[in-house]
């Protein structure tokens, strides 16, 4: 007898597409059904897009499971997964939809598969609201190998909107197959500020006003000179597809890191686009918390998880944030999960994850 699905209704909370890729991952994890209604409810286009069908498509793939309800528009899906498999996979989103929020999607799943995980992505790297491929891989992935969960993401092509095509690889060698749990409390004191700003099918000075313009508000506040990588071609040698541009920086402490980004666009000046990843990185340092705003929504997951108590301060409880939690108490109920603090503040959660093993 067919065990029936567990309902999610896509509406609740921030009602967007994070609320799709984090229960087809959680039920990918626990080889549960699942089934999603009113999927991205509150946004001007409800219904799937390219980067949230390519999400569900992957983890049919990686788990040999199956789906229904997969159709571009589709207000609705069942998912039902099988068992996390390592192996070598391509994923070609299609458009210049994330690549970051696709992995957002895999990664937890992935910590799970029964051999080495090996990644090949086409899609944005670096576009408006999501997280740019940057952030991904020099601030989320090291707080998230603090669970004792290690891969590598490597840029062999960038993509911007609305062109897309950027190629990305992860590698996972090692699934640990178990979370470990981490304390992200006290941050530590700031050891220095890092980042990266690049431009494609560009002048390079682009990348250079970015840099400069986030170096200078950054030392100015923090009283920290920051280290920002320049990347750029020189016209005819550029591998990328483009134009675009974008920067990321972030916050080393003794013990946790915080990071920030931007994107560029058309008619957007270059001192802009660092000024707003430089801003939102201060902000977000002077609350004291140990985690910025954008991995506070992400780290939950893999919190609930772990063996043991996991705990962390949140530069700021956002919808993304609160609509984790909710969508967590309903798809792992025997995690435990007390967050204190108002929504658009920092706040603290403490999270007792319920020791999943491969």
């Amino acid at each position: 007898m067919m065990v029936k699905p567990l309902l999610i209704d896509g509406s609740m909370g921030e009602g967007g597409g994070q609320i799709l890729r984090t229960a087809v991952s959680i039920a990918a994890v626990l080889g549960i059904p699942v089934k999603v209604i009113n999927i991205r409810a509150k946004r001007k286009n409800p219904g799937l897009r390219p980067q949230h069908l390519t999400a569900v498509k992957a983890l049919v793939e990686l788990t040999g499971g199956e789906a229904r309800g997969l159709r571009v528009g589709s207000m609705e899906l069942e998912f039902w997964p099988g068992r996390v498999r390592g192996g070598t996979y391509t994923f070609n989103i299609g458009t210049a939809g994330s690549i970051s929020l696709l992995l957002q999607a895999l990664l937890p799943a992935l910590a799970f598969a029964d051999g080495p995980v090996k990644l090949k992505i086409i899609g944005g790297t670096d576009v408006k609201m999501a997280p740019t491929i940057d952030y991904m891989r020099f601030v989320f992935r090291k707080l998230v190998s603090m669970t004792g969960y290690n891969f590598q993401v490597n840029v062999i092509r960038r993509g911007h909107y609305p062109k897309g095509g950027g190629i990305v690889e992860v590698d996972i060698p090692d699934p640990p197959g178990v979370l470990e749990p981490v304390n992200l409390v006290e941050r530590g004191n700031l050891v220095g500020v890092e980042g990266i700003s690049h431009c494609v099918r560009l002048p390079s000075h682009v990348a250079e006003r970015q840099a400069r313009s986030a170096a200078e508000l950054i030392k100015r506040v923090l009283g920290v000179e920051p280290r920002i990588k320049l990347e750029y071609y020189e016209r005819g040698s550029d591998p990328h597809l483009g134009p675009g541009s974008g920067i990321a920086v972030w916050a080393i402490f003794e013990r946790s890191i915080m990071g920030s980004d931007s994107v560029g666009e058309r008619g957007k000046r270059a001192e802009i686009v660092g000024r707003e990843a430089a801003s939102k990185l201060i902000e977000d340092v002077k609350t004291g918390a140990a985690v910025d705003r954008h991995a506070s929504d992400m780290l939950p997951v893999y919190m609930a998880l772990a063996r043991g108590v996991s705990e962390y301060t949140g530069a700021m409880l956002t919808n993304h944030a609160r609509t984790v939690f909710q969508l967590l108490e309903i798809m792992v109920p025997e995690a435990d999960i007390a967050v204190e603090g108002e929504a658009g503040r920092p706040f603290r959660a403490r999270i007792r994850g319920i020791g999943l093993t491969r």
